[in-house]
């Protein structure tokens, strides 16, 4: 005998409430699928990298604070930590649309200016909140025109500084980054910068050159002695760099993940090697290792490490830190034998270690470490793609730098007054002092 619920007018009614629960099962599942959902590791990682970023700014200005006179060094640490202020606002109005938003291939929309109507994730970070991803973002671009300041160091007004440095991040930093990270020209063509050596000491070490130049050497370069006047401070502010170069390199893993890692020793590698290696250098041509010499070496590899650290293994990342050792230094000692006055050696640095790291990541990215093969690996092209993308981002930032220059020169200047110059920054532009009497 059939058992009744196999009877047809029951079968009937099973299919009919099989089906329907199928359907609604499907539609909740789109809808689940629909709710973004992200990673708790991935952001906490990223937020906490945003704010180790955030401390490389002040930490910056200490490092150059100190390396100044003492007439010089309340403005000189300022100049850096107003970038947190100005650059902060620049990027949530503006800013970040420009470099992130969906545009052409040089520029970005205004679609997300004010961050109106961002999309629950980043194309570069599925596993974080957009909100997340934009902050981070925004440190890095807070402190790359502060890293310019090292080259005219005592000899520039506030006001001009300060209209210089908006209009520089919207006209260079903002495209440079949508060109290279924001789906624009460069990243199309297959370069790569992990964490910033092009969209970042490219652009702020060949600008630094530029305006280097522009401005003239200081007063009494070369007849007066111009030393650090206060190493400790150079010396804290380096530690509170490196610290925070920790989030600058592997938080550009925008996850919390094996990159992540091999990107924090890639990158404490390269910044002890260099470290070691200029005092060495030192050394041998002057008799002594400086403690401002192991200062500069360790920025030096850090800088350099920067576009690879994702891309390389320990290795590749003690090369790294060593070459970027050697040509730095014989950077400054051609800036001393040429008479040009980089201040606080922001070219010598900044620009020529994030030249090499930029060329060295298209001769020593290893396969193993995030899937790009170098030259080394025998991928010729990407070290013609990552050479081109160096030289075009170095010469948009000198041309774009220069006209920059010449706009605010001739409507609020820019260099200082010889008598406030000779009186300090401290006081002509501030009216304080960075140490009472």
């Amino acid at each position: 005998m059939t058992p009744r619920w196999l009877s047809r007018p029951n079968l009937s009614r099973q299919l009919l409430l099989a089906g329907s629960l199928s359907l609604f099962g499907a539609a909740e599942a789109r809808a689940q699928a629909a709710v973004p959902v992200f990673n708790s590791g991935d952001t906490a990682w990223v937020l906490a990298s945003a704010a180790l970023v955030m401390l490389m700014t002040p930490g910056l200005g200490l490092f150059y604070g100190g390396m100044v006179r003492r007439k010089n060094v309340l403005g000189t640490i300022l100049q850096s930590l107003i970038m947190v202020a100005l650059i902060g606002v620049q990027w949530v109005v503006f800013g970040y649309s420009l470099a992130f938003s969906p545009g052409n291939e040089w520029f970005g929309g205004l679609s997300w200016a004010w961050l109106n109507h961002l999309t629950p994730f980043s194309d570069s970070a599925p596993t974080i909140p957009h909100a997340a991803f934009a902050v981070y973002q925004c440190m890095f671009a807070i402190i790359t025109p502060a890293l310019i300041t090292g080259a005219f160091a005592e000899r520039v007004r506030f006001r001009g500084f300060i209209l210089f440095s908006l209009l520089w991040a919207t006209v260079v930093y903002d495209p440079v980054a949508h060109w290279i990270w924001g789906g624009g020209y460069w990243s199309k063509l297959g370069a790569i910068d992990f964490a910033g050596g092009a969209v970042v000491h490219i652009t702020a070490g060949f600008s630094a050159l530029a305006l280097a130049l522009l401005l003239g050497n200081r007063r009494g370069y070369g007849v007066e002695r111009m030393v650090p006047h206060n190493m400790t401070m150079v010396l804290i502010g380096t530690g509170l760099l490196w610290f925070g170069w920790f989030g600058f390199n592997a938080g550009s893993a925008l996850a919390a993940n094996g990159t992540a890692a091999n990107a924090f020793i890639a990158t404490n590698t390269a910044g002890s090697v260099a470290a070691l290696v200029w005092c060495l250098l030192e050394a041998f041509h002057r008799g002594k290792a400086s403690a401002l010499g192991a200062a500069s070496g360790a920025i030096a590899g850090l800088a350099a490490i920067t576009p690879a650290s994702g891309y390389v293994g320990v290795a590749e990342a003690l090369v790294i830190g060593v070459v970027a050792s050697v040509l730095c230094y014989g950077a400054i000692l051609m800036k001393v034998k040429l008479g040009y006055d980089d201040s606080l050696d922001a070219f010598g640095v900044h620009g020529v270690g994030g030249l090499w790291g930029v060329l060295a990541t298209g001769l020593l990215a290893n396969p193993a470490y995030g899937g790009h093969s170098g030259w080394f690996y025998g991928n010729r092209s990407l070290f013609m793609v990552q050479a081109q993308m160096a030289l075009a981002t170095a010469a948009y930032s000198l041309v774009f730098t220069v006209l920059l220059f010449l706009l605010v020169d001739k409507t609020v200047g820019f260099r200082a007054e010889a008598r406030d110059e000779d009186m300090g920054l401290d006081l002509s532009q501030h009216g304080e002092e960075g140490y009472g009497s």
